[in-house]
């Protein structure tokens, strides 16, 4: 008998979000550049809101912006008190008693960024946004935005089948795209971050985008470093100790979504004054690994 063939990982899921195959390249990382810029500030600019001398931000600082699945605030509380950003509607998926039951530290967090002015929602579905009767519709339903953000979604640990994990994953994404882009202004963008590797290149987040009437603008390489104070946190909650697993040292990108019959038009201009950061693609670039290969 002949050996058996290894199986390919990428050849175990059938589904009909996943049609399409792309390739793989990557630009020169953000962080580089941005370390590179710091050592020229002068003192005339260190006063200046700190994201105007931030390179490759695909937000600027006057935006309208609208962050959904918030695990303990504090790329909010970033956005808000390193970023200087003037107008944040932060969300997060939890009831107020569960959130703080989950991550206590979100407690600081949010009362930084209302005292800031800016607002925070709980109980808000990424999948139901703006809906009518469903939570925060109200909050939401006649409102519009520049840049609406989504970090590292994830349904959590619902089966052990990973057929059935990236389905449900699938599907939380493409509600999501659909419910944002009746959220956005006519140049707004999504903006939506997930891990790379395995199992998340089986998503085809690329392919998502298209079931929901938008198109992938461009991609870039996410850096946590340039958002001061930001902390990955689980779906389950913290961790007792703090384990040894942090999401954000792992390697992730940032997929930037605009209308699917839009323009490369994408509102304000970058927090830089720039209109694409350095390592950013357009659409049709060979940009990323998402992809998966379907099998009969």
């Amino acid at each position: 008998m002949g050996k058996a063939k290894k199986a390919n990982p990428k050849k175990h899921l059938s589904h009909p979000y996943n049609n399409k195959k792309q390739s793989s390249s990557k630009g020169a990382p953000v962080r580089a550049q941005f370390k590179q810029h710091t050592k020229h500030v002068s003192k005339s600019s260190a006063a200046k809101p700190q994201s105007q001398q931030r390179q490759g931000l695909p937000f600027g600082v006057e935006d309208r912006i609208l962050l959904v699945g918030e695990g303990d605030f504090s790329f909010a509380r970033s956005l808000q008190s390193y970023h200087r950003c003037s107008s944040l509607t932060a969300t997060s998926v939890e009831t107020r008693a569960s959130l703080l039951s989950k991550y206590p530290q979100a407690a600081s967090n949010i009362a930084s960024l209302e005292a800031a002015s800016h607002q925070v929602l709980y109980s808000i579905d990424a999948t139901k946004l703006g809906r009518p009767h469903a939570p925060g519709a109200s909050s939401l339903r006649n409102s519009r935005y520049n840049v609406i953000i989504f970090n590292f979604p994830h349904v959590g640990g619902k089966s052990t089948d990973v057929n059935r994990q990236v389905r449900l994953n699938q599907e939380l994404v493409v509600k999501f795209l659909e419910h944002a882009r009746g959220l956005l202004v006519e140049s707004g963008k999504v903006l939506l971050t997930v891990f790379e590797g395995q199992p998340y290149e089986l998503w085809g987040v690329r392919n998502l985008a298209r079931h929901a009437g938008l198109r992938v603008d461009r991609s870039m390489n996410f850096d946590a470093e340039l958002y001061p104070g930001y902390k990955h946190v689980r779906t389950l909650g913290n961790i007792e100790g703090g384990g040894g697993w942090k999401g954000e040292d792992r390697s992730a990108r940032m997929f930037i979504f605009v209308h699917g019959n839009a323009h490369r038009v994408l509102g304000s201009k970058q927090a830089d004054g720039r209109s694409r950061g350095e390592d950013e693609y357009e659409d049709g670039d060979e940009d990323d690994q998402y992809h998966s290969e379907t099998t009969a």
